[in-house]
């Protein structure tokens, strides 16, 4: 009787701290999650800028830092935000054939330099980022998210119908 009442005290006790250590991680996990929100804000002006301006990929590396400075000061993910950008650059002729594939009414160049660039990153999270990392209907719900902020009326539904259309094929 003594050791199940010691047992019980020491769970009790013990609930706290393992409440609060569910909460700090829980808040961490929160946290960057925003952060990779933000991270993403960014890519996207990266690449909209890139594209609009027709820049070439040896700026890519100013325009990042300069619009993390003036967007995000203080963001921790800087790494993220320059690796991301870059790669989507080096990949825009795949990622565009896929676009085309997925909508063949819409050509490249007909679609919103803002959509456009949202559907190349979602794209490339859903194709070439890791699955742990990046599972795929986080790199959709994203793409839609940044397509509602920064899009059109119609942005969200239509870069959801060209993520889901590739998800679908997928498989």
């Amino acid at each position: 009787l003594l050791i199940l009442v010691q047992s019980v005290v020491s769970c009790f006790c013990s609930l706290p701290v393992a409440f609060f250590n569910h909460r700090r991680i829980l808040s961490e996990a929160i946290n960057d999650m925003a952060n990779r929100h933000l991270s993403r804000s960014i890519v996207m002006q990266n690449l909209f800028e890139w594209d609009f301006a027709h820049r070439p990929q040896s700026e890519i590396e100013e325009m990042v830092l300069r619009n993390v400075s003036e967007f995000a000061p203080g963001l921790s993910d800087l790494s993220f935000v320059k690796s991301l950008t870059k790669q989507v650059v080096n990949k825009q002729s795949e990622l565009d054939s896929v676009i085309q594939k997925a909508a063949p009414e819409w050509p490249i160049e007909k679609i919103s330099i803002v959509d456009r660039n949202i559907l190349r990153l979602g794209l490339y999270e859903l194709l070439f980022s890791d699955r742990k990392e990046v599972p795929a209907k986080v790199a959709i719900n994203e793409a839609i998210e940044l397509a509602k902020t920064f899009g059109g009326e119609n942005s969200g539904k239509f870069v959801n119908g060209v993520l889901g259309a590739v998800y679908k094929e997928l498989g």
